[in-house]
């Protein structure tokens, strides 16, 4: 399996590939509207418009797991994102991203990129990760790591070139 094997559901309810992001560097973040992060959505916004004409695309998945803190329906978080932070990047459907009807992309990214002391749980909202243009999983970032905390790292991902 890789990155590009996988598909989800927009928050429109459109099938999106993630092979049609290939040659792309990924920011894949689980987010959720009632959290105290939630604020991360301007910084994610800020890394999409800065870098998306460079290569880069950030993606929300929204996620009710933690805290019940997800509860709107699509349009509620669609609105809710444009309205309070101008989010313009691609958001899915809500989704799972930890137990049995974690979406299969979540389950894929925390297999191959455990985080601390191996652990492959997603433990709260906001957590990041960062795939280069080959669809290698090079980072695993926790809520406490702001997105822009992860610009030089992706500047450098962005110089890289595919094969």
């Amino acid at each position: 399996m890789a990155i590009s094997d996988f598909s989800f559901n927009a928050i429109d309810g459109r099938t999106t590939r993630l092979a049609q992001f290939s040659g792309r560097v990924l920011l894949l973040c689980n987010t959720a509207s009632e959290c105290g992060f939630t604020k991360q959505y301007a910084d994610l916004e800020t890394l999409h418009q800065r870098y998306q004409g460079e290569g880069l695309s950030v993606i929300g998945f929204p996620c009710n797991q933690f805290g019940q803190q997800e509860p709107g329906q699509p349009a509620d978080i669609k609105q809710f994102c444009q309205t309070r932070y101008g989010v313009s990047f691609l958001l899915s459907e809500k989704i799972d991203v930890n137990g049995h009807n974690a979406h299969p992309l979540w389950h894929y990214l925390t297999e191959s990129k455990p985080g601390i002391l191996g652990s492959k749980a997603i433990k709260w909202n906001f957590t990041k990760f960062l795939i280069d243009r080959k669809g290698v999983i090079v980072g695993r970032y926790g809520p406490l790591t702001s997105p822009e905390a992860l610009q030089g790292k992706i500047e450098k991902l962005l110089q890289e070139k595919t094969i």
